[in-house]
Parts: C-alpha cells; sequence; structure tokens
C-alpha cells in the first residue's frame, strides 16, 4: 500500500516551511536508520515551487546562502557539515559531510545524458538527490524514495477569459512514497506534520 500526504501551499514563505519539513524527515529518518541517503523527485510547471520547495530543504540541511536552479549546469552540488544541522550535538570527531545534489533536468536532451555526467556517482549512498524534472532520465534513474508533484490550485469562480483573469489560489503538494526508505521519510514528515 503506497503513503500519501497531500497540503495545500499559499505562498512561498509557506513552500519554504515545507521543504524544511520534508528536510527534517529526512534527516530524522537517516540518523534513526542510519540510511544517510535519500532521492527525491520534483514534478510540477515552470513556476511551481520546485526550487522554492528545495530551497527549504537545503536550508534544513545547513545551507544558508542562496539556491538557484541548476537549470544550465544540470546540478548543483553542496558539501554540508552535519555539526550545521545541530550545533552543540557533536564533538569535532563526529562531524561528517553531507553532500546534497540538487538537479534540474529540464534542459536534458536525452536521457542518456545523465551517463555523462557520472549520474551513478551522485546516486551512491551517503548522498541526498534533489531532482527536478525527472521524467526527462526516464529509463536512466532508479525509482526515487520520495515523488512530490506540485499543482498549481486556480479560484474556482476565475473566468479563463484570457491569462490575467485567472487568479491561483497556492499550490497543491502531494508527496508520495515510492520505497520502505520513503514511507519512513514520509511518515515522519505526517507525523511532524500533525495528519
Amino acid at each position: 500500500m503506497s503513503l500519501l500526504f497531500s497540503k495545500m501551499v499559499v505562498d512561498e514563505e509557506t513552500m519554504v516551511e515545507l521543504g524544511k519539513a520534508i528536510g527534517s524527515s529526512l534527516i530524522t529518518t537517516s540518523k534513526k536508520n542510519k540510511a544517510n541517503s535519500a532521492l527525491v523527485f520534483f514534478e510540477g510547471d515552470l513556476g511551481a515551487g520546485k526550487t522554492t520547495l528545495c530551497r527549504g530543504i537545503l536550508q534544513t540541511f545547513g545551507h544558508h546562502g542562496a539556491v538557484k536552479s541548476p537549470t544550465y549546469t544540470l546540478v548543483e552540488s553542496y558539501n554540508l557539515n552535519t555539526g550545521d544541522l545541530n550545533p552543540g550535538e557533536l564533538n569535532a570527531d563526529q562531524l561528517s559531510t553531507i553532500q546534497v545534489h540538487h538537479f534540474d533536468l529540464y534542459r536534458l536532451g536525452d536521457p542518456e545524458e545523465l551517463e555523462f555526467i557520472g549520474i551513478r556517482d551522485y546516486l551512491q549512498l551517503g548522498n541526498y538527490c534533489l531532482i527536478e524534472w525527472p521524467n526527462r532520465g526516464e529509463g536512466i534513474l532508479p525509482t526515487p524514495d520520495l515523488n512530490i508533484s506540485i499543482d498549481v490550485a486556480f479560484n474556482e469562480q476565475s473566468k479563463k477569459i484570457d491569462e490575467k483573469d485567472v487568479k491561483t489560489i497556492g499550490r497543491t503538494v502531494n508527496i508520495e512514497a515510492e520505497t520502505e526508505k520513503g514511507k519512513c521519510f514520509l511518515s515522519e514528515l505526517i507525523k511532524n506534520q500533525g495528519n
């Protein structure tokens, strides 16, 4: 049986907060299970909020700078020190580096191009991979732990006479666990979201 979580997000700040909650569930579950890796897919139209959600996840992992969509570079890698996650909890001997790789496959011409950038190296244990536009890598990418889809929600009373009359009321974020590890991540998120 599949595990699913759904949430309506009304603004950018709430999207970042949801990203932080997802990041927290990844970290907490990884610590409990000593399995420090995850593969997360993000699906949605242009401008739906995929990168904004990734920004929240990266902030939870301890990243403090800007997060840009790697549309032209295909991947942005972040080496984050676990001491940044819980300052004061770890001594110098316990510090380790977490690698988070943020992919945007929108401009990928052929899934085989992933082999040229060394996708298998990124997907190794110890790495967290956040992949926007995963359908562009179909046939090469493995099953994700979590599949996150973001849909724009429109006001039912708006008339679609032209694009200027259409009013969005937010985004619907659906998260589905695709693996046993994904079910652990999603169960932690659901527990912390009060659902």
